[in-house]
């Protein structure tokens, strides 16, 4: 068994590290270890899995691992291979903050994260009016208005939590819209 968990491991950890660019960059690297190198699935099975995969939220990845992993090698397995998934990332993550914290007094890091900072605001400026542009295209000026504003008040005046704005958001377009 310990040999299947460390097939489990492989068969995840490999197409993230070279899988570069997430779910659809990695998805025919895992088709090819779960169904081409050790045989787990039939190629029916995995569209199955992938179509079950695409079909909820998250990244799509951790989704598939979890059901391999799961059908392999039971509870452990689905953790090994969730695990194995995320752990490209993770370590990339670690060495990069390790280095930052390393270098976060170094002039050129400080003046990097200067130019950083506006791009990112404009990012999220540029994405929060397009959100609003189409939902006012999808629901109109009226409810746009009644949803943004609410979630203003919520938000920064009461302190609701906005996970509760959200699900709040959510059953008004449900029962309204």
């Amino acid at each position: 068994m310990l040999l299947t968990y460390w097939q489990i491991f492989i068969s995840h950890f490999i197409p993230g590290i070279v899988g570069y660019g997430g779910g659809p960059a990695a998805i025919p690297l895992v088709e090819n270890e779960v169904v081409g190198r050790y045989g787990w699935m039939t190629v029916q099975e995995f569209s199955e899995v992938l179509a079950l995969a695409n079909s909820l939220p998250g990244p799509i990845n951790t989704k598939m691992a979890g059901y391999v992993g799961y059908e392999v090698g039971g509870i452990i397995g689905a953790f090994i291979a969730i695990f194995a998934t995320v752990a490209p990332s993770l370590i990339i993550l670690i060495i990069l903050l390790n280095l930052l914290n390393k270098f976060k007094h170094s002039p050129k890091v400080k003046r990097i994260t200067l130019f950083v900072r506006p791009v990112i605001a404009i990012l999220l400026g540029y994405m929060a009016w397009r959100f609003f542009f189409e939902s006012y295209e999808g629901i109109g000026l009226l409810h746009t208005v009644i949803i943004a504003l609410a979630s203003y008040l919520l938000i920064e005046r009461i302190k609701i939590n906005p996970a509760f704005v959200i699900l709040g958001a959510f059953l008004y377009g449900g029962l309204l819209l």
